[in-house]
């Protein structure tokens, strides 16, 4: 490359060396005077290059949206560079993590939630870390019980959904209906034909309901969760594929005929108080979202430190308006029409069932809900 630079001089240049003060240049100042700093730069670089960036690659849903100026400053702040690789519902990336662990597709996976976590434990496909940032997190006591899934720590709570029906209020109004104060009410004359729901075997949210229907009336009794199922079959329930169509096909809002859709809490702050949430004894699914470092990788460090600025104040505060879920950090600063419109269900009103009786269970449960809603009519 000297000799390429060289060749690029004057006949005039090389024939008279150029003078200082009355002085002849010496060796450096003579390279410094002909060299462009441009040509100069290049010449260093090729001596010295610099080294490349780390890139770390993310496993994540479809619904992942962080703001471009966070993604930033943490690459700022770490020279790291974040490739998002986005692969369909927490379901199916969660089955992409496992059908490829001997070989992963990225170092991290985010997305994966409570009822999914057993699966991918029992698969051993992550990497335990304990993150520091946890405990400057302002949680409660009993926040953290609630949101510790396992001792080892193989994932790390990021932070929180809630699954539950959403009511279009302009639609009650304008036809003189009270809005539903249970999900039993959904099975009477009164809201016949008026709900949309997901399938459980293809939609996160469905499967969501199809659980806390499970943990709200059980599988013994007088009424089980499939009599219920089959009372919202008998009157008339659509089941969408997935979350999309939904909402923005079926519901009211947009056009369709359903004034009531499974969705999340946080729905009605993206409508500016248009829908209103219903919520009561054991009718809301509680998904909590986490990441966790995939075996195989050859970015350990690095995916550690992606984890602690995902709990930072920074990441906790911009999720809310970009992902519409609640975050984990208790003083995050949320938007006033966030707050105004997102309430959070009580404890009363949430249904849990714990990941391995979940993981247990599944298919099992996916197969008789199957018989009932598609196959018994």
């Amino acid at each position: 490359m000297f000799k390429d630079l060289q060749r690029a001089e004057s006949q005039e240049q090389r024939a008279k060396p150029k003078k200082v003060k009355g002085k002849r240049l010496k060796v450096r100042d003579f390279v410094c005077s002909v060299f462009s700093p441009l040509a100069f730069s290049l010449l260093l670089s090729a001596l010295c290059p610099l080294p490349s960036a780390q890139t770390l690659r993310v496993l994540t849903h479809d619904a992942f949206a962080v703001s471009e100026e966070v993604i930033a400053e943490f690459t700022g702040e770490t020279g790291i560079v974040l490739e998002f690789l986005k692969a369909g519902d927490a379901g199916e990336i969660v089955n992409r993590a496992i059908l490829t662990k001997d070989n992963p597709l990225a170092d991290v996976l985010y997305g994966i939630d409570n009822s999914l976590l057993a699966r991918a434990i029992n698969e051993n496909i992550f990497l335990p870390y304990e993150s520091p940032a946890l405990k400057r997190l302002n949680l409660t006591n009993s926040m953290k019980e609630q949101f510790q899934f396992d001792e080892s720590f193989s994932v790390t709570p990021v932070n929180v959904c809630y699954i539950n029906f959403n009511l279009d209020k302009a639609y009650f109004e304008e036809n003189n209906l009270a809005l539903p104060t249970d999900i039993t009410d959904l099975t009477t004359e009164t809201y016949k034909g008026l709900t949309v729901v997901q399938n459980p075997a293809t939609s996160s949210p469905g499967l969501g309901f199809m659980l806390s229907t499970i943990a709200r009336f059980g599988e013994e009794g007088d009424y089980t969760w499939l009599d219920y199922w089959r009372d919202l079959r008998n009157n008339a329930v659509l089941v969408s594929s997935g979350w999309n169509d939904a909402y923005f096909t079926s519901f009211t809002r947009y056009g369709g005929d359903k004034p009531i859709v499974l969705s999340y809490a946080t729905s009605p702050s993206a409508e500016g108080g248009a829908t209103v949430n219903l919520f009561c004894e054991k009718c809301v699914y509680e998904q909590i979202e986490a990441v966790g470092i995939l075996k195989g990788t050859q970015n350990e460090d690095a995916a550690q430190k992606f984890i602690d600025y995902m709990l930072s104040e920074r990441f906790q505060n911009d999720i809310p308006g970009t992902m519409f879920v609640y975050p984990l950090h208790n003083d995050s600063i949320l938007s006033n029409e966030f707050e105004q419109f997102a309430t959070r269900p009580n404890r009363e009103h949430i249904a849990r069932l714990t990941s391995d009786v979940v993981e247990a269970n599944l298919q099992r449960w996916l197969k008789e809900w199957t018989m009932v809603v598609e196959q018994e009519q």
